[in-house]
């Protein structure tokens, strides 16, 4: 069969013409793959910010998440390049691309989570409340008079030598820091109704307080306060002298049996010092305390009869510190003071 030079030509120009449209309808069939893939796959990443907002299944980073961008990755290669569905299996199997089961629980189970977080019980601190408290910017020096200054008597008309003046002392407390670096974590972040920084704000209040506490009590001025235990101020209470914390012994290695002790404790503070004053110890002290007993079998310890009202010992309220040292050989288990007059 012989053709004409048109003839081939018309041949040509209709075969190029429905070339043409198959390859349009293809390119467009793939591109119409690619949307919906496209859109598939936003509705997955959405879900996802979704699921982690609620603590379904975490948040942030996630294999799954991973997967399923490698997996949109490989099914686009697959779709532009042709294949059929065992190739694309093979592919995902291959490369752990699946989305359709994640082997960490999968991204439709939900982990519940309370958005609340109970804090364990810590020790018990009174010192930041019994201490006197000032807020100060730079350093701090406050004067205190030691007394010492002397007069007379005199007649009408006689003369006024000059008498001695006090004696001044410029206390300056130690300055340190305190600090607490906490981390939190990804899932506690994604819980939009979770108040994340309210909970830190409580934890890093606490700890401070804590630390702050048990300074008071035992600190060895070294980086921080120098606390009411800190050997280097503790003496018998007949050598007493400004700047020391006075002692008396209790009588007994490692039991405090003798209620006299106490009494004479309250005694030793000079009585200006005696209002406002109070008792600090532990509570498993105060377990041991409260068991004492008068000449006539009736407990020396007076429960506070109104709510909030502080337990009385020897007619002065009880405040209990756990940072106190229990009862023991060499320990000091039991303070009595003013402590706002002593303590800044």
């Amino acid at each position: 069969m012989s053709y004409t030079q048109s003839e081939v030509q018309a041949i040509i120009d209709e075969f190029s013409k429905v070339s043409a449209e198959s390859r349009g309808k293809t390119e467009n069939r793939i591109d119409g793959i690619d949307k919906t893939v496209e859109e598939l796959y936003s509705k997955i990443d959405n879900l996802e910010v979704i699921l982690g907002r609620r603590g379904l299944g975490g948040g942030g980073w996630s294999a799954g998440a991973e997967s399923a961008k490698e997996h949109k990755a490989a099914f686009n290669s697959w779709a532009r390049q042709g294949g059929n569905d065992v190739e694309l299996r093979r592919l995902e199997v291959a490369a752990g691309l699946s989305t359709i089961n994640d082997p960490d629980g999968g991204f439709l189970v939900p982990d519940e989570m309370a958005k609340e977080i109970d804090r364990l019980a810590t020790e018990s601190v009174a010192m930041r409340r019994l201490a006197k408290v000032v807020k100060v910017q730079g350093e701090y020096k406050r004067p205190l008079s030691k007394g010492g200054a002397t007069g007379g008597w005199v007649s009408e008309l006689a003369d006024r030598p000059e008498t001695a003046a006090p004696e001044l002392n410029l206390f300056q407390p130690m300055m340190a820091e305190i600090y607490a670096m906490p981390s939190v974590s990804q899932k506690l972040l994604d819980m939009s109704d979770f108040d994340v920084e309210g909970w830190l704000m409580d934890e890093i209040r606490d700890v401070f307080t804590e630390k702050e506490a048990a300074a008071f009590i035992s600190g060895d001025g070294v980086g921080k306060p120098s606390g009411i235990l800190d050997a280097d101020k503790m003496v018998a209470n007949a050598n007493w002298v400004y700047g020391k914390t006075g002692f008396i012994a209790g009588g007994h290695a490692n039991l405090l049996n003798n209620l006299d002790k106490l009494i004479d404790v309250q005694h030793a503070l000079k009585p200006v010092y005696r209002n406002g004053a109070s008792w600090l110890m532990n509570d498993a002290t105060v377990g041991v305390v409260r068991k004492f007993k008068d000449g006539d079998g009736n407990y020396i310890w007076r429960p506070g009869l109104l709510e909030g009202a502080p337990d009385t010992l020897l007619g002065k309220p009880v405040v209990v510190d756990d940072n106190v040292d229990n009862i023991g050989s060499n320990k000091c288990p039991i303070f009595y003071g003013n402590f706002k007059r002593a303590y800044l």
